[in-house]
């Protein structure tokens, strides 16, 4: 039997002339909207030419996309930042709070599995077909090397980040009738990210001063290959900081955007629009039809100087008529994106501020995090500053401005409770609710490899 993941590297194929994906090539008055006409796969596998390898290097952009706005609220949900109070699928709310999560679920199967490997098998066409283009300097080869690895990387990560220990396969082979790649450990799939991104940094860097195709408003500053390294770096701070390698993380957030002075939104992100064929950011919710944010949002709050709640609140959750499914009752909506095309933050500066942060709390640095920690307690959520002096669990504060700063951006709260063994302190709606700390792979993965691997087992949560 063909594995999901085989299948998809057959599908991927079908990335090259998707209106999804494919955008305009060079020279289009409308990067943001993709074209359906934009090339064919017999452009990029059989003789590329520039036009096809630029639309396909812009296509990447809108793939690493696709899954973004179900992976933020069916992480969300795990990690207790909301729900999906959805009518027509109360499984977000069954199978992600009360489970078990098996490898036909949602998650596991259609939303969180196939998309990704579909871009990171577009990709590997784009690379592939480089080589073959004459016209393209080998500046621009570089560039384009190191963009597409970058993407990959982001989109492997995001894999991972929703499996944990089950692992992930890596190995996409162009043959989709070969047997199925390992299933990497969690660690040693970190790793192998790790090196994508540093070799894709190394491309850049040697990627001359332009790339060869436009890219989306998402990536507005970071647009060239010097700058966009710096969107490589962040992502590989992100990637030390899981690894428990601060040094290095501290060494990439150096060569990265962060800025304690800047924009704390300055960042690379996701762009969705109303142009013909494009997508629009389904987490904006303005009636209140599905996107609720747990109570514990507003009840853990810390207030600012003077009494109020923590502006963050305010500003990402609005109070509205009670909705409840299964059980589970909310009257906070969830006003984080607040137009149908608000973009999606793939790391942006506040971010990064938080896992210096996190970084120097784990090489021993209290002050050296406390400064940082400040930075957003202040300026993001308008409390008082923490003292010089401060002798609590500087842990929990990081972790508390982590969970009120990137509230609804990428799943970080139930990520970061998970790395630090705290998931049990998780609030449960009802007692059959279980914490659940990772997907499992999906069926279609497990069921040809023998032996079966320790990831396609259901997971039933605690």
């Amino acid at each position: 039997m063909r594995t999901l993941l085989q299948t998809q590297r057959r599908g991927a194929f079908e990335i090259v002339a998707s209106a999804a994906v494919l955008l305009l090539v060079i020279g289009c008055s409308n990067l943001d909207s993709p074209d359906d006409n934009a090339t064919s796969t017999g452009t990029v596998t059989g003789a590329p030419n520039v036009a096809a390898v630029k639309a396909l290097a812009q296509g990447l952009m809108f793939g690493t996309r696709t899954e973004m706005p179900d992976y933020i609220f069916m992480m969300g949900t795990l990690g207790r930042e909301g729900y999906c109070l959805c009518n027509n699928e109360p499984r977000f709310i069954s199978e992600l709070l009360i489970g078990p999560i098996d490898g036909g679920s949602l998650g596991a199967d259609i939303f969180l599995w196939r998309n990704p490997f579909k871009n990171i098998r577009g990709a590997n066409l784009l690379l592939a077909a480089l080589d073959k283009v004459a016209d393209l300097t080998d500046d621009q080869k570089s560039a384009t090397r190191g963009f597409a690895e970058t993407i990959q990387a982001r989109d492997f990560l995001n894999l991972l980040d929703a499996r944990d220990s089950s692992g992930i396969p890596m190995e996409v082979s162009a043959d989709p009738s070969e047997p199925p790649g390992p299933i990497k450990t969690q660690p040693e799939a970190l790793d192998s990210i790790a090196k994508l991104l540093d070799d894709a940094n190394t491309k850049l860097l040697a990627g001359g001063s332009a790339f060869p195709f436009l890219l989306t408003s998402g990536f507005d500053g970071f647009n060239t290959p010097q700058t966009f390294a710096q969107v490589n770096r962040a992502l590989r701070a992100r990637v030390a900081v899981y690894q428990k390698d601060y040094s290095t993380a501290l060494t990439a957030l150096s060569q990265s955007f962060i800025s304690t002075t800047g924009p704390l939104d300055v960042g690379a992100y996701d762009v969705f629009t109303t142009n013909s064929g494009d997508a629009l950011n389904i987490l904006y919710d303005p009636s209140g039809v599905q996107y609720y944010a747990h109570p514990s949002f507003v009840s853990d709050a810390q207030s600012q100087p003077g009494g109020a709640i923590d502006a963050r609140v305010t500003r990402k959750v609005r109070v509205i008529a009670p909705k409840t499914l299964l059980g589970v009752t909310s009257n906070l909506l969830i006003t984080v994106y607040n137009s149908p095309t608000a973009p999606i933050p793939i790391i942006r500066n506040a971010e990064l501020i938080l896992l210096r942060a996190e970084a120097n709390i784990g090489l021993g640095h209290p002050q050296d995090a406390i400064n940082d920690i400040n930075v957003i307690r202040t300026e993001d959520g308008g409390l008082a500053p923490l003292a010089p002096s401060f002798s609590g669990d500087l842990l929990d504060e990081l972790l508390y401005e982590k969970r009120y700063t990137l509230f609804w951006e990428g799943g970080h709260r139930w990520i970061d409770m998970r790395r630090y063994g705290k998931l049990n302190e998780l609030p449960r709606d009802l007692p059959t609710h279980k914490i659940i700390s990772r997907f499992p792979l999906p069926q279609a993965e497990c069921l040809p490899r023998n032996p079966t691997p320790a990831g396609c087992a259901p997971v039933f949560g605690q």
